[in-house]
């Protein structure tokens, strides 16, 4: 199992990503939408199938779907068709087969790679970000002379990490938000801080983007930009889509950090997935139930009562 379960999951992981491509290429041709859960499910169970009866994995192709369409398929049974086709020529015509000379198999073999390999996308992602024609690149090389698990397996690796990166670029957080640096029309959004009166004592930090660990550097640095303590803080993250459990523990931290100096930490725009979380790590309650609000103007109106203002 040690030895296997490694290649057992890049081949599955390629299983998987070649079949959604092939659909999604099928799509394409003839302006239908595919089930990818039923289609990953379906291909699970036949490739357990194969494997009992000493079976290869299969999956779908792109070279085979591709003709399929251009052939007049539509639907499923011509997937059926073309499977019982396969299995008649290999029970009943399987001594003819063994005849066909290896050289003209060879020759079959070069023109559909390179028809799978679709150059005109190889030389458009290399025109693309470098990044990701390094991973390209690497990817190929290491196809070729090392072996295609670790390829697949490196490529991986480097795009997340790649979708990491970037990620963390378009995440950002600030005291002061776009409207308040001079290129912002306040018909954009009616919900900005700059339409609205904020007491004295209160700051308002704004965080854009995903809250994971990617961009907490930046929040931690932003945090720092505060002098003294305010009364309250308010933390608007009607622009966070989720939050993961680094950003919550940096979030207790804050909390722990408020406490100390006296100051109100309040929320605003709080998205489920984000509140969800909160919630089963117990931040939720730590933090008060009251301090977790849907807009800046009820989060405005909390630091107003805190402070005693009308």
């Amino acid at each position: 199992v040690g030895t296997m379960i490694r290649p057992a999951l890049t081949v599955a992981l390629l299983a998987a990503i070649e079949s959604l491509l092939s659909a999604t290429v099928a799509d394409g041709m003839i302006g239908d939408r595919h089930r990818p859960n039923a289609e990953l499910i379906a291909q699970g169970a036949a490739n357990l199938c194969s494997a009992i009866f000493g079976g290869l994995p299969a999956t779908g192709a792109i070279a085979r779907t591709a003709t399929n369409v251009k052939s007049g398929g539509r639907t499923p049974v011509a997937g059926i068709i073309h499977a019982l086709t396969l299995a008649a020529i290999m029970f009943f015509c399987a001594p003819l087969a063994r005849m066909v000379p290896l050289a003209s198999l060879a020759g079959i073999l070069v023109v559909v790679s390179w028809n799978m390999s679709e150059i005109h996308h190889f030389a458009a992602i290399l025109r693309g970000p470098r990044s990701d024609a390094l991973v390209l690149l690497l990817t190929f090389v290491l196809t070729v002379l090392v072996d295609l698990t670790v390829a697949v397996q490196v490529g991986v690796v480097l795009a997340s990490l790649l979708f990491i990166r970037r990620m963390s670029e378009i995440a950002n957080v600030g005291m002061i938000t776009r409207e308040l640096q001079g290129d912002w029309d306040p018909r954009e959004d009616p919900n900005a801080v700059a339409l609205r009166d904020v007491p004295d004592g209160v700051e308002v930090f704004e965080v854009n983007g995903p809250f994971f660990f990617g961009m907490i550097d930046r929040f931690k640095t932003a945090m720092r930009m505060i002098e003294k303590p305010p009364l309250v803080l308010i933390v608007r993250i009607r622009n966070v889509p989720a939050v993961d459990a680094t950003g919550i523990h940096v979030l207790q931290e804050l909390y722990a950090q408020c406490r100390r100096d006296g100051t109100l930490l309040v929320f605003s725009g709080v998205h489920s997935q984000p509140l969800i979380a909160f919630d089963r790590s117990g931040f939720l309650e730590a933090a008060g139930r009251d301090n977790f609000l849907g807009n800046i103007d009820d989060a405005l109106n909390r630091a107003r009562s805190w402070l005693g203002l009308p």
